[in-house]
């Protein structure tokens, strides 16, 4: 049970690690970020029982709509809701980068939960697997989730649109990540090459976050010359 545990924990907790170490400027408060991700993790309950009665009341009749209503959009959803309410307006999401950091705490709060009781089901044996695409995927989703949020917070002018794209982005990439597993044999030959582009895709965010960062405390520290002199 311990080495399912560890199995379970170690991707999500390295892959947070490494997300948290990339921001330059500031860091964030650990307690704050083990915060998110414990919501992140408490949310497996829910999202669960909602699965659990989609599937019951036989409501996801295609793959389509398995792949896209009951996991893409609800899963996205409920950790879109969870930055937007408990972290954006919270005076320590202070710079853009700092939505990655959220946005993948949260993501891989849920992913680890998700992981362990896979893996208590299933066996240790699916752990490399596991931490390669689900939890990968997951933290992923939440990237580009929090980049979205950190331009809405910190962009001038049309906020909305900026939201608007921190929840349907992960949505639709989560939706067709989804669709590959369920619908397609050869479901290894394409898995692979999308989770490159997610990885190339996601970096790329976290890139353009730290300039974005980079020329905020800039913007900071020239107003703060202004009003001395």
């Amino acid at each position: 049970m311990l080495g399912i545990l560890s199995a379970g924990i170690a991707p999500g907790l390295a892959l947070l690690s490494y997300f948290y170490l990339k921001d330059e400027y500031e860091s964030e408060p650990i307690p704050l970020v083990l915060r998110t991700f414990l919501y992140g993790a408490l949310l497996v309950f829910p999202i669960m029982f909602i699965q659990h009665v989609l599937k019951t009341e036989q409501l996801l009749d295609s793959s389509m709509i398995n792949a896209f209503i009951s996991t893409g959009f609800l899963e996205e959803f409920f950790k879109w809701f969870i930055v937007f309410y408990a972290i954006y307006q919270h005076v320590e999401f202070d710079e853009p980068f700092d939505g990655i950091v959220y946005g993948a705490a949260v993501s891989l709060g849920f992913a680890t939960v998700e992981n362990i009781f896979y893996l208590i089901a299933n066996g240790i044996e699916h752990a490399v697997t596991r931490a390669l695409l689900p939890v990968s995927s997951h933290a992923l989703f939440g990237v580009i989730m929090g980049f979205y949020f950190g331009k809405a917070k910190f962009t001038e002018g049309n906020k909305a649109k900026w939201l608007a794209l921190s929840l349907l982005l992960p949505f639709v990439l989560h939706g067709f990540y989804d669709l590959i597993l369920l619908s397609l044999e050869n479901w290894l030959l394409i898995i692979f090459p999308f989770m490159i582009f997610l990885w190339w895709f996601g970096l790329r965010k976290v890139k353009k976050a730290k300039l974005l960062s980079a020329n905020h405390f800039k913007k900071q520290y020239s107003l703060k010359k202004t009003l001395h002199h």
